[in-house]
């Protein structure tokens, strides 16, 4: 059909040793009206939340490098792959190289481009993950 979107089909995961580096957000999508005497209205758009990851701490040089190469292997946002959250894998903190495990898998995509600051002895990153539907 014409005009149609194809669903992400990752192929790869997000290695181990920069994925611990993420913290969690959740966001509950809303619409809000604001009257003039100062009430609001409130309404939900979806049932679920979306998840999102952003980078926690500043990372290593070995780590950045390891991140900046993923993101380029990926084009930056273009394309899908799995995240393992470690808080949401059975068991807590386990890790699948091949991404076969489900439990606490994600198909997320980065949101954004490459954005980083450097300091002393370590490089900030504000990067951030996107889960896709």
């Amino acid at each position: 059909m014409p005009g149609s979107v194809q669903n992400a089909a990752p192929t790869t995961v997000m290695p181990q040793s920069v994925s611990r580096a993420f913290a969690h957000e959740r966001g509950y999508p809303a619409i809000e009206s604001e009257y003039k005497n100062g009430e609001s209205q409130r309404s939900v758009l979806a049932t679920n939340s979306r998840k999102r990851w952003r980078l926690a701490k500043r990372l290593p040089p070995a780590a950045l490098q390891t991140l900046r190469d993923f993101f380029d292997a990926r084009n930056g946002p273009a394309e899908a792959f799995y995240f393992y959250d470690p808080y949401e894998t059975s068991p807590k903190f386990s890790y699948d190289p091949t991404g076969q495990a489900t439990q606490g898998r994600f198909t997320v995509r980065f949101n954004g481009e490459w954005s980083q600051s450097c300091e002393l002895g370590r490089t900030s990153v504000n990067i951030e993950l996107i889960e896709l539907a």
